[in-house]
């Protein structure tokens, strides 16, 4: 599946669960943009069916800590890519032959 067509089914499941709460497909589209992945909109979507939630800001809360967790992750993921870089750097043996 392309990556457009996982943004497209990932939407079209998002907008059809929160249809059947009686929420606009607009909402679903400002979500998904907001979200801005195809499995932050899936998680998004297991939300909304299994919670049910009556209130706008109860789906806006949780995608809130959606948005949070993916930003937690990628930066994590920045941190040990860092590492790594440094890791490699220290022991580089070409590193320590111009040292000595």
């Amino acid at each position: 599946m392309s990556n457009q067509q996982a943004w497209a089914a990932a939407q079209g499941e998002l907008k059809r669960a929160l249809s059947e709460l009686g929420y606009p497909a607009e909402f679903a589209c400002l979500l998904a943009k907001q979200l801005g992945s195809p499995r932050a909109i899936e998680r998004m979507s297991a939300y909304v069916r299994r919670a049910r939630p009556q209130k706008i800001e109860m789906i806006v809360d949780e995608m809130l800590a959606i948005c949070a967790d993916v930003d937690a992750w990628r930066a994590k993921k920045a941190g040990e890519a860092a590492q790594a870089g440094v890791t490699a750097w220290l022991n580089d043996p070409a590193r320590w032959e111009e040292e000595e």
